[in-house]
């Protein structure tokens, strides 16, 4: 009896796990960090004094998640200096604090830290348009 009884328990536990949501992400996130940057490009306009040295850029982003299905979410961002908006698409793993992304021209990862904060990570490589290469994490705070 006391077999089936901890069998239970421990069934119980991981429905309960399961049945745990992910994170509501919609809504707007405002971020601000640096970039390493080489090259150029709409978010980060300028130039270096030469192609081999990179530049450290302070930047601000927001990120505007207008739907989200359990794990999936998509939406766009924008950067303070451009007037684009690119569109995302990312995945919440199954920590649900977890995140992976893409957008039209590189990668994001992040991690959840609150219900309204998170710390965003973004690179992408000299293979589009802008032949720039970047990387960064900010921290992103949902605006209220």
């Amino acid at each position: 009896m006391k077999y089936v009884a901890t069998a239970l328990a421990l069934l119980l536990g991981a429905s309960a796990a399961q049945a745990q949501s992910y994170p509501d992400l919609k809504g707007t996130w405002i971020g601000k960090g640096k970039s390493v940057v080489y090259g150029t490009n709409p978010h980060h306009p300028g130039t270096a004094p030469n192609e081999t040295t990179p530049r450290i850029r302070e930047f601000e982003f927001t990120v505007t998640v207008t739907g989200q299905d359990g794990s999936l979410v998509w939406g766009q961002s924008q950067s303070s200096v451009a007037a684009t908006k690119e569109p995302f698409a990312w995945a919440i793993a199954s920590d649900r604090k977890t995140i992976i992304g893409a957008d039209t021209d590189g990668y994001q990862r992040a991690t959840v830290m609150s219900a309204d904060r998170m710390v965003l990570c973004y690179v992408h490589a000299g293979l589009g348009p802008s032949k720039s290469i970047v990387a960064n994490c900010g921290t992103f705070d949902r605006r209220k």
